[in-house]
C-alpha cells in the first residue's frame, strides 16, 4: 500500500503538477488512472514482446464500434488492486468512488454491436487468445442525449475534454490513407497491372488501450485511429490573412473520424460514412502487416498469422483492400491473392433487417474508391462464373447472387461481398442463424454448404456481474466460492439455493439495495427515484420500431385508463415503475416521436394524484454502459419484445438474466435459447411465432382491425389521439398514431392482447414473493451459457483456430 501511495502522489506532483492539498478531483483521477496502468504496462509490453516472438496466430477484430464503458474499475478488478488502492486513497483523505464517478465513459458506440466488441476483447484477453481490436477514436463518440419539452436533442459528447488517461498515442506510426483520384494500367515484365493514383489523403494516428485480461497477466491491444491531414496549415495562405482556408485541409480530414456514424440522409453524409470505414479498416490493415508482421513475413503464410473478424458490414471494404495491397503493392498473382484473402475473413451478421444490410451506390464507390470498385467488379464477375457453372444460365438466381446490384440504382451489397470472400459467415442466435441462411442469405447457403454458422452471442461477467453488481457477486461468492467468473457454467451449481429460504432471503436483499442505489444514482443525476417497494419493470436498448418501445407504452397506457376509468382501484395495481432508455438516431423520425410519446406519457403519468404512487414512468436520458451498470442490477423485469424474427439475438436479456430480471418476451433472438435454459416457469412468453408472423403478413395485415376488435387496446390508442398526454392537442402525436393504425410493420397492435395478459401473469407472479426469488435465482444459476467466454471458445473451434498464446 505505502508503494501505492508513493506512486499516486508522484503521479499527482509530477505528472498533474499539484500538491495534494491543491488537486482538484480531476487531478486525482488523472493520478490514480495513470499510477493504475503502470502496473498493467509491464504486462502489456511483456505480451506484445511474447506476441512477436512467437508469431502465433492472433484475431484482428475490425469494428467501427467499441462500447467500452469506464476504464478504471475494469482494470482494478483486473489488477487485483481494488481494495490496496481504496485504502491507500483513504490514507490520503480521498473517496475511491469519488473519482471512478469523474471518468468520462468514450461514447463510441450505439449500442448492441459496440458492446459486443468489448465484450470479445476483454474475453480474448483473459483466455490469453492475442487480439487486436481496430475502430476509430471518434473526437464527439455517440451525441449526448438531452431533453427539451419531452423531445430528444442531440448534444455533442465531448468525452476527451478532460484528458484521457487510457490512451496511448503513437503519430510515429501513422499510416496514410488514401482516396479518390483515378486508375491506370501498366506492363511490367509481360504482365499487366494496374495501380491507384489518388486524389487526396489523410494520416490516421493510432491511439491505443490496454485490453486487461482478468487476473492472468495478459493485455491486449485496442488500437482507435484518428484522422489528420496530411499537410494541416498553410503557413502561406494564413500570413496573407486567410486563416480559415490555411487550416481547411486539417480541418476537412479531421471530419472523417470526428462523430460516431454520422446523419446520412444527405450524399455528403454518406459519402463520410464510407470515408470513415475505408479510413480505419485501411490503416488496420497496413498496421498489421506493416507493424505487426515482422519485415521478412512471406504474406503467402498470412492466414496462419492472422483472421480478420468483420463485425458487421461497416468494414467490409477490407477485402478489396487486402486484394490491392496483394496484386497492387506485393504483386501477388491475382489467383493466389484472392486465396489468401479468402482464408484471412470471417465475417458476423448482425442483422435480419434488408434496410440494414448496407449497399454502396457505384457512383460513390467509383468517386471516392475507384481501385477497389475495379476489384469488387472482378470478384464479382469471377464469383458468377462459378455460379452459371454449377447452376447454369439461370438468369434470376445470377441476378440474385450478383454482388452488384442494378436495382434501384446500381449498387454495392457488402453483406454478399462479406460472404463470397469470408471463410465463415455467422448469425448470433439460433433462430437468427437459420433465418439468416433460410431467408436472408438462401442461395448463398445453398451453394456454399458448411459456410453459415451460428456462435450464440455473450457478454463479459467481468463488467455485467462483479463489477455492476458487487452485492450479488459477493453472494455467488459465498456459496460457490471463487473461480466462476471465469467459468460462469458454474453458476448452475446455484440451482439448490433457489429452495434454501437463507439464500432467498439474501437474494431478495441484494436486489433491495441495488434499488436503493440506482434510486441515489438518479436522484443525483436526474432529480428522480425509483421506490423500494415497486416492481422494477425495464426496457433499455436503441430506439427502433422493430424493438417496439411503442407496445410498452400501449401497456403503460392500458395501466394508466384503468385507474383513471374506475375499471381497478389503484390499491389493486402491482406498483411498478418503468424505466426507459434509448437513443434515436438524429434522422429517424419516427423514433425521435416515440420517445417525445414516452415522456409525454411519463409526464401525465407521474403528476396525476389519481394514480396514487402506483405507477411511475421514467426516462433518464444519455443511457450508457455507465448507467446500465447500475440499472441492469436493480431489474425485476426484462423487457425483450421485439417481433418475432426481428431482431438478431440480443444481449441485454442476456445481461438482466444473469443479473435476476424476468424476461417477458417474445419468441426471438437470444430470448429463445434464455427461455429454453431457465425453464417455461420462469420466463413469460408472448406474441407470434416467426412463421405466424410471415403467415399474417402473407395474408395482408391490417392493424385497424386489431384496434377495432379489441376495447382495450382502443381505449388505448384513443387517449393518445385525443391529447390526453399533449394538454389536449390532438395533432401532436397524430402521425404516431397513423403509423400504428395504418402501417405498423412490426405488429405492435397484433401483439398487444398477449402481451397485456403476460403482463397480467407477471402482476400475479410479482404477488408471490416467494415464487418471482425463486424463479430469479433459477435465472441467474442457468444462464451462465451467455458468458462471452463461451462465445470466443466458439469462435475459436468453429472459425478462427487462435489457440491460447502464453
Amino acid at each position: 500500500m505505502d508503494g501505492f501511495i508513493r506512486e499516486f502522489l508522484r503521479e499527482l506532483n509530477f505528472g498533474q503538477g499539484v500538491a495534494l492539498s491543491f488537486s482538484s478531483i480531476n487531478d486525482q483521477y488523472l493520478a490514480l488512472a495513470r499510477t493504475v496502468r503502470h502496473y498493467l504496462m509491464a504486462r502489456w509490453l511483456g505480451t506484445l514482446r511474447r506476441q512477436f516472438e512467437t508469431q502465433a496466430k492472433g484475431v484482428a477484430y475490425l469494428s467501427a464500434e467499441y462500447l467500452l464503458g469506464r476504464q478504471l474499475g475494469n482494470a482494478l478488478l483486473a489488477t487485483g488492486l481494488t481494495d490496496i488502492v481504496e485504502e491507500g486513497l483513504a490514507k490520503c483523505g480521498i473517496d475511491l468512488a469519488t473519482l471512478r464517478a469523474q471518468e468520462v465513459e468514450p461514447g463510441l458506440g450505439n449500442g448492441g454491436l459496440g458492446r459486443l466488441a468489448a465484450c470479445f476483447i476483454d474475453s480474448l484477453a483473459t483466455m490469453s487468445v492475442p487480439c487486436v481490436g481496430y475502430g476509430i477514436r471518434y473526437e464527439y463518440g455517440i451525441f449526448r442525449q438531452t431533453f427539451e419539452d419531452g423531445r430528444q436533442v442531440e448534444q455533442p459528447d465531448n468525452w476527451l475534454a478532460l484528458g484521457s488517461p487510457w490512451e496511448f498515442p503513437h503519430p510515429e506510426a501513422a499510416q496514410i490513407v488514401n482516396f479518390a483520384g483515378h486508375t491506370e494500367t501498366y506492363e511490367e515484365d509481360g504482365t499487366v497491372r494496374s495501380r491507384w493514383i489518388p486524389g487526396w489523403s489523410v494520416q490516421a494516428i493510432p491511439y491505443n488501450y490496454m485490453v486487461p485480461g482478468y487476473q492472468n497477466g495478459r493485455v491486449n491491444t485496442l488500437r482507435l485511429w484518428s484522422a489528420v491531414a496530411t499537410n494541416a496549415f498553410d503557413l502561406r495562405i494564413f500570413n496573407s490573412g486567410d486563416y480559415a482556408e490555411a487550416v481547411r485541409a486539417q480541418t476537412f480530414a479531421e471530419n472523417i473520424s470526428k462523430v460516431l456514424y454520422p446523419e446520412d440522409s444527405t450524399p455528403q453524409g454518406k459519402e463520410l460514412r464510407l470515408q470513415q470505414q475505408y479510413f480505419f479498416v485501411s490503416a488496420s490493415i497496413h498496421d498489421f502487416i506493416d507493424n505487426v508482421l515482422p519485415a521478412d513475413f512471406d504474406l503467402t503464410h498470412l492466414p496462419d498469422r492472422v483472421i480478420f473478424q468483420l463485425n458487421d458490414t461497416h468494414p467490409v471494404i477490407g477485402v478489396p483492400e487486402l486484394m490491392r495491397v496483394l496484386v497492387d503493392e506485393k504483386d501477388f498473382d491475382w489467383d493466389d491473392a484472392w486465396e489468401i484473402t479468402k482464408k484471412c475473413f470471417a465475417y458476423t451478421c448482425h442483422t435480419l433487417l434488408p434496410e440494414a444490410l448496407e449497399v454502396w451506390s457505384v457512383d460513390l464507390l467509383g468517386r471516392l474508391l475507384p481501385r477497389h470498385l475495379e476489384i469488387i467488379y472482378r470478384i464479382n464477375d469471377e464469383f458468377l462464373d462459378e455460379v452459371r457453372e454449377r447452376f447454369g444460365d439461370d438468369e434470376l438466381r445470377i441476378r440474385r447472387m450478383s454482388i452488384i446490384a442494378e436495382h434501384p440504382e446500381r449498387s454495392v451489397r457488402m453483406a454478399y461481398l462479406a460472404t463470397v470472400a469470408g471463410s465463415k459467415v455467422n448469425g448470433v442466435a439460433e433462430l437468427h442463424s437459420q433465418l439468416l441462411r433460410d431467408k436472408v442469405l438462401p442461395d448463398f447457403d445453398e451453394f456454399y454448404p458448411g459456410k453459415f454458422i451460428n456462435v450464440t452471442n455473450g457478454v463479459t461477467p467481468r463488467r455485467f456481474i462483479r463489477l455492476a453488481n458487487p452485492a450479488l457477486s459477493e453472494l455467488i461468492t459465498d456459496a460457490l466460492g471463487v473461480g466462476w467468473l471465469t467459468d460462469l457454467e458454474r453458476l448452475r451449481e446455484l440451482e439448490p439455493y433457489a429452495e434454501d429460504e437463507e439464500f432467498k432471503e439474501r437474494f431478495r436483499a441484494v436486489k433491495a439495495h441495488n434499488k436503493r442505489r440506482l434510486s441515489r444514482v438518479l436522484v443525483d443525476r436526474d432529480g428522480t427515484s425509483v421506490d423500494d417497494d415497486h416492481l422494477l419493470d425495464v426496457m433499455v436498448k436503441r430506439l427502433h420500431e422493430y424493438k417496439r418501445q411503442t407496445l410498452k407504452l400501449l401497456h403503460i397506457v392500458t395501466l394508466y385508463d384503468r385507474i383513471t376509468s374506475g375499471e381497478v382501484k389503484p390499491a389493486d395495481i402491482v406498483p411498478r415503475t418503468f424505466i426507459f432508455g434509448a437513443k434515436a438516431a438524429p434522422g429517424y423520425r419516427m423514433a425521435k416521436e416515440i420517445i417525445h410519446l414516452i415522456n409525454a406519457v411519463g409526464s401525465v403519468v407521474n403528476a396525476d394524484p389519481a394514480v396514487e404512487g402506483r405507477l411511475k414512468v421514467l426516462f433518464p436520458p444519455n443511457y450508457n454502459v455507465t448507467l446500465a451498470e447500475k440499472v441492469i442490477p436493480a431489474a425485476d423485469l426484462s423487457e425483450q419484445i421485439s417481433l418475432a424474427g426481428k431482431e438478431a439475438s440480443g444481449t441485454g436479456n442476456m445481461k438482466f438474466a444473469l443479473n435476476g430480471a424476468l424476461t417477458i418476451g417474445t419468441d426471438d433472438g437470444a430470448n429463445i435459447e434464455i427461455r429454453e435454459l431457465v425453464g417455461d416457469d420462469n420466463f413469460f412468453l408472448f406474441g407470434l411465432l416467426e412463421p405466424e408472423v410471415e403467415a399474417l403478413y402473407a395474408k395482408g395485415y391490417v392493424p385497424s382491425s386489431f384496434y377495432e376488435s379489441d376495447e382495450g387496446l382502443h381505449r388505448a390508442i384513443d387517449m393518445i389521439a385525443r391529447g390526453t398526454f399533449s394538454g389536449g392537442d390532438r395533432g401532436v402525436f397524430d402521425g404516431l398514431v397513423s403509423n400504428l393504425l395504418y402501417d405498423d410493420r412490426f405488429m405492435a397492435l397484433a401483439d398487444y392482447r398477449a402481451y397485456i395478459d403476460a403482463q397480467d401473469e407477471v402482476d400475479k407472479a410479482y404477488l408471490d414473493e416467494d415464487r418471482w426469488t425463486r424463479s430469479a435465482i433459477l435465472n441467474v444459476a442457468r444462464t451462465g451459457f451467455f458468458s462471452s467466454d463461451r462465445s470466443m471458445r466458439n469462435y475459436i473451434d468453429r472459425i478462427w483456430h487462435t489457440p491460447p498464446s502464453f
